[in-house]
């Protein structure tokens, strides 16, 4: 078949010219696949807000008010994104359903906590960041002297960050960060909820810090902690944190001492919501029973003393963490998870479970002793430095205990995992 003089003379130039045909190559590959990631995400970011209208154009009674949002935004987070992706994804969501957003945009860190003490009430708090911006919300919604009521405030959490650990627990996991974020802010429209556990460390001298995640220390916490160091390594910096880990700080052997209370089982839950009222006569004759019921005399039933266990031995880490990751759908005991992870590693392994932690902090090697606690103090020893990381930030290594307190706050989630976490039988484990 004969070449056009045209085509042909094509050929020749990117023969001739085969590196700048090349490297234009690419740059129109890169240019069509920004293009088309942005008109996926514009085709998204227009379904869900049709989805939103919806609840926006429903009727409220005359009675109803409108619900109120108190949004703290993170603009820092996702180096400096974060701000440009909730104006762009989650904002017009969230008008469109018809909520009255206020948003509270934090300058420094630690300011959520302050802000959270002067927060008046509100239908729902919103947080848009990642796990250091929740953490402080969290923590400065249990510290205030009216907890009690504050915490039945329904949260929502719209991943921003650079690190989003309770996420996958709430929304479905995705690599697309516009579907994740239209995802999380659709399941706030919506209104599905579900318990979740938190941890409340305590130490020596401040005020209590609360958790979602849990508490990690040890030398592969150490190791990752030195990350954005080797940036210019590109994807080889995570196995390089954890070799140059090795040559500098080997072994990595820690001492630790623990003493825990084990689960406690959780108490039967009878609804009497959905059960139909006695009728006239029957609800006469159940007072009329009491009234003339001889009077029992008050039994007092002995109080068990609490019975600690302790553990004491060489760890490369401990790990406390929630269960919130982890569904149970028959659930019986209410229990945080200790994992003591064993010190007799290689530096193979060393560097191979360090790189698995960066994308699972929480993962338990083979070979790690794991308990089931409803409270322990964690004990270092004297002299200890470094740091802990408590929803992956930062904060001073001192001997702690550590409290479960469970399913104390409500998560806004996907529908899917609701059911899930409720159960076949659809009530709470």
């Amino acid at each position: 078949v004969p070449v056009p003089a045209s085509m042909a003379e094509l050929l020749r130039t990117v023969r001739r010219h085969w590196k700048k045909s090349a490297l234009a190559a690419l740059a129109l590959g890169g240019a069509g696949r920004w293009l088309h990631g942005h008109h996926r995400d514009n085709l998204l970011r227009r379904a869900a807000c049709q989805e939103a209208q919806e609840f926006g154009n429903q009727t409220l009674p005359i009675t109803a008010k409108v619900k109120k949002a108190t949004v703290f935004l993170n603009p820092a987070a996702c180096k400096g994104k974060a701000r440009n992706l909730f104006e762009k994804n989650a904002a017009p969501i969230l008008h469109l359903a018809g909520i009255d957003v206020t948003v509270v945009k934090t300058e420094y860190e630690g300011q959520a906590k302050k802000l959270l003490e002067l927060m008046e009430v509100t239908d729902m708090i919103i947080v848009a960041g990642g796990d250091g911006t929740l953490q402080e919300v969290i923590t400065g919604l249990l510290r205030r002297e009216d907890e009690a009521t504050f915490s039945k405030i329904p949260i929502g959490f719209i991943p921003l960050g650079k690190m989003n650990s309770l996420s996958p627990a709430l929304y479905p996991t995705n690599k697309e960060q516009a579907r994740h974020i239209l995802n999380a802010t659709l399941a706030i429209v919506k209104g599905e909820t579900v318990p979740l556990d938190v941890l409340e460390i305590q130490g020596d001298k401040d005020r209590p810090v609360f958790a979602v995640t849990g508490l990690r220390w040890g030398a592969y916490r150490d190791a990752a902690a030195k990350l954005p160091k080797y940036w210019y390594l590109g994807p080889l910096k995570d196995k390089a944190c954890h070799l140059i880990s090795v040559i500098q700080t080997w072994p990595p052997t820690r001492q630790a001492s623990i003493a825990y209370l084990g689960p406690t089982e959780i108490p039967p839950t009878l609804s009497q919501e959905n059960l139909p009222r006695p009728s006239l006569w029957r609800r006469i004759l159940r007072r009329l029973e009491l009234y003339w019921a001889t009077p029992k005399e008050a039994r007092v039933e002995p109080v068990e003393p609490l019975v600690w266990e302790e553990v004491e031995k060489p760890t490369a880490e401990v790990t406390i963490s929630t269960l919130n990751k982890h569904v149970h759908l028959k659930r019986t005991e209410d229990a945080m998870n200790i994992c003591i992870e064993p010190d007799a590693v290689s530096k193979r392994q060393f560097v191979t479970i360090g790189s698995q932690k960066l994308t699972d902090p929480f993962t338990c090697p083979e070979g790690s002793h794991i308990l089931q606690a409803s409270l322990c103090k964690l004990h270092l020893p004297e002299g200890t430095e470094g740091f802990f990381s408590i929803d992956n930030e930062d904060h001073e290594a001192v001997s702690v205990d550590v409290k479960l307190l469970p399913r104390k706050l409500r998560f806004f989630c996907d529908s899917n995992k609701s059911q899930i976490q409720l159960g076949e039988s659809g009530k709470p484990p």
